[in-house]
């Protein structure tokens, strides 16, 4: 037997159960996996409260976590026995001390990357990967907000879009996060609390808006990001950690210059294998080659996984958190 975190229905923190249960054996295409470390991610409170929906409940959360292979099933030809791996992904079920995952879901860890780096980068790593090169494509001569720039992927968005050269502008929430933003490569930050953020981008790019806002605040932020964009500019939406977007009239994308707009899913961008390889190898990369630090900044047990999802909805943490079984 092992222990995990499963909720028995959706909720607040207080639904997150720490308790035994019984991983089993992997199946065919299946490997058991003994985490090191797992990632906390905002996905994981849309999962606790039902704002996505899973597929059955009681249910083991979590999409993220890095550990050594423990055993293999029927027919797997991607890793073997003793192979340390990481995921970012469905099926959930990374809360858990070991789980059973499709084989097909795992990479392989170079040497230099240890598995406490690989649970905190995986999710947030690849997430910037497809921002920044699939959703819309940053250059050296590129102008992007990022919103919640201290954050996880926010923090390895500046320190990336600034080593391909990008102007980057963040928005944090205090002088303390803002700080942080600037020393992964923001160039600019605007405390969102006391500054009008689309006054204050207007005024950094004179006038004419930015090429790309990568937004995961969502409902706080959604309409004032539009604002912020250049004509036939690009929002990208890809989280909602203030609430859901209200439906929106497609024409004012028209009204505002001929706009695009994407929400994205990493589950999209990496449904293949060699799509979440090719993934997997840049961000590895980009760690490898000193382009992207991780900033692991908060570490919990495992069993105090409601305390991390607190801090989490409560903005009190910066960079990654992972939990430690």
């Amino acid at each position: 037997m092992a222990y995990a975190i499963r909720i028995h229905q959706t909720g607040g923190p207080e639904v997150l159960s720490y308790e035994e249960y019984d991983p089993g054996v992997p199946g065919p295409g299946e490997v058991r996996v003994v985490h090191e470390a797992i990632g906390l991610n905002f996905i994981d409170v849309y999962h606790r409260t039902g704002l996505y929906p899973l597929p059955a409940l009681p249910a083991v959360i979590g999409l993220e976590g890095a550990g050594i292979v423990d055993s293999v099933g029927d027919g797997v030809t991607e890793v073997v026995k003793g192979d340390r791996v990481a995921y970012a992904g469905v099926p959930p079920g990374a809360y858990s001390e070991i789980r059973c995952i499709p084989a097909h879901r795992l990479v392989k860890l170079p040497e230099a990357i240890s598995t406490r780096d690989a649970a905190a980068m995986m999710l947030q790593g690849m997430t910037a990967r497809y921002l920044l090169r699939g959703c819309y494509q940053v250059k050296p001569d590129s102008t992007i907000l990022i919103h919640a720039a201290s954050g996880g992927v926010g923090s390895i968005l500046c320190q990336w879009a600034s080593k391909i050269g990008a102007t980057t502008i963040g928005t944090v929430g205090s002088p303390e996060k803002a700080e942080m933003a600037q020393k992964n490569g923001c160039m600019h930050t605007i405390l969102y609390r006391d500054e009008d953020f689309v006054a204050r981008v207007k005024e950094i790019t004179k006038g004419q808006g930015v090429d790309a806002v990568y937004d995961s605040v969502g409902q706080e932020t959604f309409l004032h990001s539009l604002d912020c964009l250049r004509p036939m500019g690009t929002l990208v939406s890809f989280g909602q950690s203030s609430g859901p977007i209200k439906p929106l009239d497609i024409s004012l994308l028209g009204a505002k210059g001929s706009l695009f707009l994407t929400r994205p899913s990493l589950m999209h961008y990496t449904a293949r294998r060699e799509d979440l390889l090719a993934h997997a190898a840049d961000l590895f990369d980009a760690v490898t080659s000193g382009a992207v630090k991780m900033h692991i900044m908060q570490e919990y047990k495992l069993k105090d996984a409601a305390l991390a999802h607190r801090d989490l909805e409560q903005r009190k943490t910066t960079g990654s958190t992972i939990l430690l079984p």
